[in-house]
């Protein structure tokens, strides 16, 4: 053994227990009460502390061009600012460019992180074009992409997927295992409420962002999504939701039997739209925006009550200086956040903290339901003999008051800023290398590498 993290309280999503962990060579070699002393060996003292899974983010967008920006976390900084969190596994997207291959935008990905990520990495596809994809749709699953984002909004980027591509690629998936993410909003609902509303930009501020984006866009657009899943025996996967509705909408559809799993956000949880009303509201602009108060309440009941599975980010993180280009019209403002280094302290904080559920649920909601779901376990997600060692040694009694000044983040500000949190990452472990402490980066760039993963994935 090269590490041994002692005298920790080892957390899985059905454990609770008392033991040290041994690593050689990036995987968990022995889990036991006083495991040897090994000449050489690093240890690290768990004391009072926590030994999670590190955390997984299947839902990330690094250097993404967009609004005729580049999103600020680049690959190498991205993955920085998961460690120093507590993440250690990160899920970027390949998104197709119309009339060209899903493979050639998974090479491009691939050539921007390989050899820069800190963390390991994975891709899902994004599929723009259907009759392009489709001939290529085996060979990416094969290659170790069995996971595709589709987007029902976006015409004037020429990402959006009709009903009846849609349709196609759901089926498709019954055959190979696949899923389908969905980003589920009624574009039709949304650019007519654009009309209406496009006239008075200026004088509706950041607060246009809200009503030209009521919750049923997002409900009805979900609903559809499961109506064609259920008819197809597809795969789906309904990516950052944020409205109460949406989410009966996905109950009522996994009491039916569908294949139907979802994400929310921690923005989602804890933010409202009232922040749009304030001097910074444009800020906070995300697509799908930020809810009434009674979505947050309605999302953290769907944690509890399992209908909703996982949380992610989103993370697309835009400065201050980019989300100033939208000189006061909301339909120019970058749509993002950033949120990777925050995810899991908000989570335990608020989640466990606040009694919504367990420290094993919220393993169970960061890291392990990502890795059943996604096809990287038991690779990733649990801590047991042979996974590799991706760890987060966690401080339950470190108190922080969050600013953007602590945090590895490219961004100059933090949706979260002055929120008081208990519970802190003491030490991140990738592959069994300690790649922070405190919250601070000390690993190095080029460490991580791309994780090929599997179909067929499910709770």
């Amino acid at each position: 053994m090269d590490t041994i993290i002692r005298n920790g309280t080892i957390v899985t999503a059905i454990d609770t227990y008392r033991a040290d962990v041994g690593i050689a060579g990036g995987r968990i070699q022995a889990i036991g009460a006083n495991l040897p002393d090994v000449p050489g060996a690093t240890v690290i003292d768990a004391s009072g502390k926590y030994v999670m899974p590190g955390g997984i983010d299947v839902h990330v967008h690094l250097e993404l061009p967009f609004c005729g920006t580049v999103s600020k976390d680049d690959f190498p900084n991205g993955t920085k600012a998961g460690a120093c969190g507590g993440v250690t596994m990160l899920v970027d997207f390949a998104i197709q460019t119309k009339g060209k291959s899903v493979m050639e935008a998974v090479e491009a990905r691939r050539k921007l992180a390989d050899g820069r990520v800190a963390t390991d990495y994975a891709l899902h596809g994004g599929i723009t074009d259907w009759d392009t994809a489709e001939p290529e749709f085996d060979a990416l699953v094969d290659y170790g992409i069995p996971s595709f984002k589709m987007f029902m909004v976006y015409r004037s980027q020429g990402w959006i997927a009709d009903d009846g591509t849609l349709l196609q690629a759901l089926e498709a998936t019954s055959r190979n295992g696949a899923r389908i993410l969905v980003h589920a909003e009624n574009d039709d609902a949304i650019q007519m409420l654009l009309r209406k509303y496009g006239p008075k930009a200026q004088e509706l501020g950041a607060w246009g962002h809200a009503i030209t984006r009521p919750d049923y866009t997002e409900a009805e657009a979900i609903s559809r999504a499961i109506r064609w899943a259920e008819e197809t025996h597809g795969h789906l996967y309904v990516v950052h939701m944020s409205t109460g509705k949406g989410n009966d909408e996905v109950l009522r559809g996994q009491d039916r039997g569908v294949d139907v799993h979802a994400e929310t956000c921690p923005q989602y949880l804890l933010l409202t739209e009232e922040l749009f009303k304030g001097k910074n509201g444009h800020l906070y602009a995300t697509c799908p925006q930020l809810r009434a108060e009674e979505n947050c309440r309605r999302l953290w009941k769907g944690l509890q009550e399992r209908s909703v599975q996982v949380v992610g980010t989103d993370t697309c993180t835009f400065d201050t200086q980019q989300k100033a280009m939208w000189n006061g019209d909301f339909r120019k403002i970058p749509y993002g956040m950033p949120g990777v280094e925050t995810m899991l302290p908000l989570m335990y904080t608020f989640g466990v903290g606040q009694g919504y559920f367990s420290l094993n649920r919220m393993v169970e909601l960061v890291s392990t339901n990502p890795a059943r779901l996604f096809g990287m376990y038991p690779q990733k997600g649990t801590i047991a003999v042979g996974t590799d060692a991706d760890i987060v040694v966690w401080d339950p009694d470190r108190q922080v008051t969050l600013s953007t000044s602590m945090l590895q983040t490219n961004c100059d500000w933090s949706p979260f800023e002055g929120y008081k949190l208990k519970g802190y990452p003491h030490v991140t472990l990738s592959r069994g290398r300690i790649v922070a402490r405190e919250g601070k980066f000390v690993g190095e760039e080029g460490w991580g590498r791309f994780v090929k993963r599997q179909p067929g994935g499910t709770l």
